[in-house]
């Protein structure tokens, strides 16, 4: 069934893909062969009208001279019978021009060979017109003298004007196909060319480890090919990037959590030792904090890598009130602070923004998580949000010991505390803030706290 399956799909691919070479090739040469077809058809019938003006002309030319010719020729002589003027040296002498000279009352005075057997009506018009002799079609041109004593009329055989027609036809034929023939092959050779680099290309991606995310080679490969291939490029940065992630947050979460499972295992040996409930007592209370800070790392670290930007696309901003949101949670904050011995003032303020409430919930609660832990009893916190300068900000204060000004931009890496630090904790309340912040285009201002002492985080969001 499974095989029937993948054969199936395969069929589905052969048949649903198509070759774009070939699209290409039958494109460009059926628009070469329409382009050239277009260009000889217009150029044949052009010929063809220059051709027959050329001839007429000739022909009116040729009727003039005849009759001036005739003319001076009567002049010089008496009147007399008939003259037939044979056509010597030609094969067929009936193929070329019949003239015939005759005078007002029709009698024929001069005439060629081929115009002895030739019948043409009398009421032919002068100038040029079309008559049918034995059959087939002539060009007629019939003149008169200025007295009208004497009229000519010369007549013409379409085949000349064909014959030149059809060999001029059959040159523009085997020309079109010499240069169809040379336009496939350029315009195959051309293909190919473009085609090759991109095979390169592809063999290249194909001949990759899939740890080998190096960008792939932009040498020789043509305009219109560079975004596919930067977006690859990019995509593979991704890729490596998320990889490399991985890898730090993998040593780094392995890294932290040898710690306190090293607590939870110490505890536990100890607990098995222990002389009497007292110290049994104790040795649980270990083992619980133990597991507790091993807890919240766990959580912390599932909270980062939903946090991650490669992680996948995150819920949508909705236009709420900070003010709003932070009032609901004032309660709980107080009755903490009061556990702690710590004093907690509230400045809440309208102010409207674009933000995701879950993740401005975990915002806040890390803040003040750490203003809470790393504020000594008897302390102060302050939590304000309002509006200032046109942004949206969060601030919250606290009487800690406060970040010096040289390391406040390294706090927000993961996993980092500062030397001296006593109390628990993982190193990544602030990294979970940026990230945070990050997501809603928010800036973040680590600033002195209150009276000089502790450290003051100021949130500021965009306008909504």
């Amino acid at each position: 069934m499974l095989r029937q399956t993948v054969v199936g799909r395969r069929r589905v691919n052969h048949v649903n893909s198509w070759s774009l070479r070939r699209t290409l090739l039958a494109v460009l040469l059926g628009l070469t062969v329409l382009l050239w077809g277009s260009s000889a058809a217009i150029v044949y019938v052009e010929a063809q009208q220059e051709s027959a003006e050329l001839f007429d002309q000739s022909l009116v030319e040729t009727g003039h001279l005849l009759l001036s010719l005739v003319e001076n020729d009567l002049r010089s002589r008496s009147r007399q019978a008939t003259i037939d003027l044979p056509l010597r040296g030609y094969p067929n002498p009936h193929h070329y021009l019949r003239f015939k000279v005759r005078d007002a009352q029709q009698n024929v005075l001069y005439r060629n060979d081929g115009a002895l057997t030739t019948s043409i009506s009398h009421s032919a018009p002068d100038g040029l017109s079309w008559t049918t002799i034995d059959g087939q079609q002539w060009r007629l041109f019939v003149l008169w003298d200025a007295p009208r004593q004497l009229q000519l009329l010369v007549a013409e055989p379409t085949s000349h004007r064909d014959d030149i027609s059809s060999r001029f036809f059959y040159k523009i034929a085997v020309l079109g196909a010499l240069l169809v023939a040379l336009a496939t092959i350029v315009i195959w050779w051309s293909i190919n060319r473009v085609f090759r680099v991109l095979r390169h290309s592809a063999s290249e991606v194909a001949a990759r480890t899939p740890n080998d995310l190096g960008d792939v080679s932009l040498h020789g490969v043509p305009s219109e090919v560079h975004p596919l291939l930067l977006a690859i490029n990019r995509l593979f940065g991704r890729v490596r990037h998320t990889m490399e992630y991985e890898q730090r947050f993998t040593a780094d979460a392995a890294h932290e959590l040898r710690t306190p499972l090293a607590a939870i295992k110490t505890n536990l040996q100890v607990l098995q030792r222990a002389r009497n409930p007292a110290e049994r007592d104790e040795f649980i209370a270990g083992l619980g904090l133990s597991v507790e800070r091993a807890s919240r790392l766990v959580d912390q670290l599932l909270t980062l890598a939903r946090l991650d930007p490669q992680a996948g696309a995150s819920a949508a901003p909705q236009k709420v009130d900070l003010a709003g949101l932070l009032a609901e949670q004032v309660a709980p904050w107080r009755e903490q602070c009061a556990q702690r011995g710590l004093a907690l003032t509230v400045d809440l303020r309208a102010a409207p923004c674009l933000l995701e409430p879950d993740s401005m919930r975990m915002l806040v609660r890390n803040l003040l998580d750490n203003a809470m832990r790393y504020t000594p009893a008897p302390g102060r916190i302050d939590i304000s949000c309002g509006q200032q300068d046109g942004l949206t900000f969060l601030r919250v204060i606290d009487t800690g010991p406060g970040i010096p000004e040289a390391m406040r931009e390294r706090v927000f890496e993961r996993f980092f505390r500062l030397a001296g630090a006593h109390l628990p904790g993982s190193g990544l309340g602030l990294s979970i803030v940026r990230r945070i912040a990050d997501s809603h285009q928010a800036q973040i201002t680590l600033d002195a706290g209150l009276d000089e002492k502790g450290l003051a985080v100021t949130v500021s969001f965009p306008p909504a």
